[in-house]
């Protein structure tokens, strides 16, 4: 697909697709958005020390560049599975300018998590291990993901992307997550609050990053034993 790079409100660079007309960050500030959705909302919100994190869309790295730098600055432990099915090229990786933004740690980290090879573990640092598959939640067989802490449900917009957002791909990560786990989106339409609710997660509005009200947290709850195997 053809593509542009722009510049957000914050200063942060995303992707924009002209054939989806979608952006792959917030323009009103991409790490902005990154911070408060899916470092802040979600990593703030698991207890555990040791956390296996799944994003579905690993698109520009930014998440996974966030909550790598969060993980040092915590000393939490950290297992970052990332499904993504059309990767960047370093080309266009090079081009966002993130490594910029974190002279000190960021730089040599952000080319690592995109060079990075597919389908194994590989050890980023003594507290972070990245593991990305070159596919999409429709491809996956549950089996393939470990049991998370969280999940950054970060795929295209539901109008753009109605595939990703369907009951059948919410009941799956339902399966999959431990119990008290917890899954954020940037999305708040009533619609996918309604179907995570339907496979059992436990959902909240709540504030949303800049220019945008609101956005979902959902949580497994309940007595259940997490799945095994």
């Amino acid at each position: 697909m053809k593509f542009e790079i722009k510049v957000t409100q914050d200063g942060s660079a995303t992707i924009y697709l002209n054939e989806l007309d979608e952006h792959y960050h917030s323009t009103f500030g991409a790490v902005q958005e990154s911070l408060h959705v899916f470092v802040g909302a979600g990593l703030g919100a698991v207890t555990a020390k040791e956390v296996t994190v799944l994003e579905v869309g690993f698109g520009t790295g930014l998440n996974c560049l966030l909550t790598m730098i969060a993980g040092q600055e915590s000393r939490r432990q950290i297992h970052y599975v990332a499904l993504e099915k059309y990767p960047l090229s370093m080309q266009v990786v090079d081009q966002l300018g993130y490594s910029s933004l974190y002279p000190e740690s960021g730089a040599q980290l952000f080319s690592l998590l995109h060079t990075a090879p597919w389908n194994r573990d590989t050890t980023m640092n003594a507290q972070f291990v990245l593991h990305k598959i070159e596919k999409d939640l429709l491809e996956i067989v549950p089996a393939e993901l470990p049991l998370v802490d969280l999940v950054y449900f970060d795929a295209f917009s539901p109008e753009k992307q109605p595939e990703m957002w369907q009951e059948v791909i919410f009941g799956m990560l339902y399966e999959r997550m431990k119990t008290d786990g917890v899954l954020v989106t940037y999305c708040a339409k009533g619609v996918v609050r309604r179907t995570l609710q339907s496979v059992g997660f436990q959902v909240e509005r709540i504030p949303g990053p800049p220019g945008k009200r609101e956005m979902l947290r959902a949580r497994k709850t309940g007595e259940q034993d997490p799945l095994v195997g």
